[in-house]
């Protein structure tokens, strides 16, 4: 006979901390490579207490002279620039389980938790690992609205990225000239990536008409607007090209150090994508200042890729023993062309098709206060119990709470306006 034991119990033996961060890295192409900070406490926005520095080198010593010895006065010295994120941004999961789903004889069953568990965890990891993944590679909004509000019918959203949306879920929609709308989404369909929303859960569809393209509407997940990751996308971009202005208060003009080599990306078609991948990869390493080893790309540039690949194999050859499918959702491919250049081709389903990272992994780094883990109380609960006319229920909150860090923009670099 099953054993019976107290939810808490269960959470702590089936679900451990370290098993919620192993199943984010293995289900998160990019966290599981960058190098992880987990030192990072917190931090105040208005103090600047407990903020994350970033140390930027803002100048190389750069005295050289022929003939001579530059004169003590006049030699250039090594600068350092300290940048600070002092606003640690926090995400939330939370999963709620029904008291009577897994009680057995007026107590929690082991059994029934188990039977419960599995499928639960791993389709809410996969579920959050993509979006904390779409938060890191492009931040900001996860859809956009490919035709106006309300086309074909009251609450209908025709997007980009269907796949995304889930039945019950919350949602923002923004625009350049509205103010942002909380809604719900009550259906998806799949094959002509509409999705229905209301403005209450569970309610009738509600008129998103004023939410058009030529204003160029958005989807967010709740707050993200607002408080969610600072992303490699924009803190590779400059600002003439839809990057941020400044990075960790630090303006990036400044040095170039802070700055990431952009290369225009609006000549590429799916005839001459790997030409240009090559052709930018050489641009951002001798302009910029670190060894890239790989490229970022949406399946729709990765499958580009694929093909031209196929159609030239005199011109790239692929490395044997490096074409590889995850189950998470990426795929990779080691390129060569008759140059002898070498880089790692990543397809990732969370990419945007628009723009494509080049990596140096040494810029990287995502600082956190402890990765990916469950909520516990002060007194070592783990769950909140919540009652309702409907019975009981219990509530486990997952968090992390970090920042990707881009501390080498220079490092790295950016084809962007892909549009073909």
């Amino acid at each position: 006979m099953a054993t019976n034991r107290t939810f808490s119990a269960l959470l702590d033996d089936y679900v451990p901390d370290g098993l919620l961060k192993e199943e984010m890295k293995k289900r998160n192409y990019v966290y599981q490579n960058i190098e992880k900070d987990e030192s990072w406490s917190g931090a105040s926005s208005t103090t600047g207490e407990a903020a994350y520095v970033v140390k930027f080198k803002g100048a190389q010593a750069s005295s050289i002279a022929f003939g001579a010895l530059a004169d003590t006065t006049d030699i250039s010295k090594s600068s350092f620039v300290r940048g600070r994120i002092t606003t640690q941004p926090e995400l939330w999961g939370s999963l709620q389980f029904d008291h009577r789903d897994i009680m057995e004889n007026d107590t929690v069953s082991e059994r029934k938790f188990l039977n419960l568990l599995p499928d639960e965890l791993s389709d809410f990891m996969d579920f959050i690992s993509a979006a904390t993944s779409q938060q890191i590679m492009s931040g900001g909004s996860f859809a956009e609205l490919t035709a106006d509000g309300d086309t074909g019918g009251t609450g209908l959203m025709t997007v980009d990225r269907p796949e995304r949306f889930e039945i019950g879920q919350k949602i923002s929609l923004d625009d350049d000239n509205s103010s942002a709308q909380t809604l719900y989404v009550t259906a998806v369909n799949m094959n002509t990536a509409v999705v229905t929303v209301s403005d209450t859960r569970g309610g009738s569809a509600f008129s998103i008409s004023g939410y058009t393209t030529a204003q160029n509407a958005v989807v967010y997940h709740q707050g993200s607007q607002s408080s969610g990751f600072t992303s490699i996308k924009n803190s590779l971009l400059s600002s003439a090209n839809g990057g941020g202005t400044t990075l960790y208060g630090v303006t990036k003009t400044s040095y170039s150090y802070t700055q990431a080599i952009n290369v225009d990306g609006s000549t590429i078609t799916a005839v001459n994508i790997m030409e240009k991948i090559f052709d930018a990869m050489t641009t951002i390493e001798r302009r910029g200042k670190g060894k890239i080893t790989e490229a970022w790309l949406s399946l729709t540039n990765f499958g580009s890729c694929q093909k031209v690949i196929e159609n030239s194999k005199g011109s790239f050859n692929v490395k044997a023993g490096d074409n590889s499918a995850v189950q998470y959702g990426w795929q990779t491919i080691t390129i060569g062309n008759a140059a002898g250049r070498i880089i790692k081709l990543v397809g990732l389903h969370e990419m945007d098709d628009d723009y494509i990272p080049f990596i140096d992994w040494r810029a990287l780094v995502f600082a956190s206060n402890g990765g990916f883990r469950k909520r516990k109380s002060p007194d070592g609960i783990m769950y909140f119990e919540s009652r309702a006319t409907t019975g009981y229920s219990y509530i486990v909150d997952m968090c992390i709470f970090g920042d990707v860090v881009v501390k080498r923009p220079s490092y790295c670099g950016v084809l962007y306006s892909i549009s073909y």
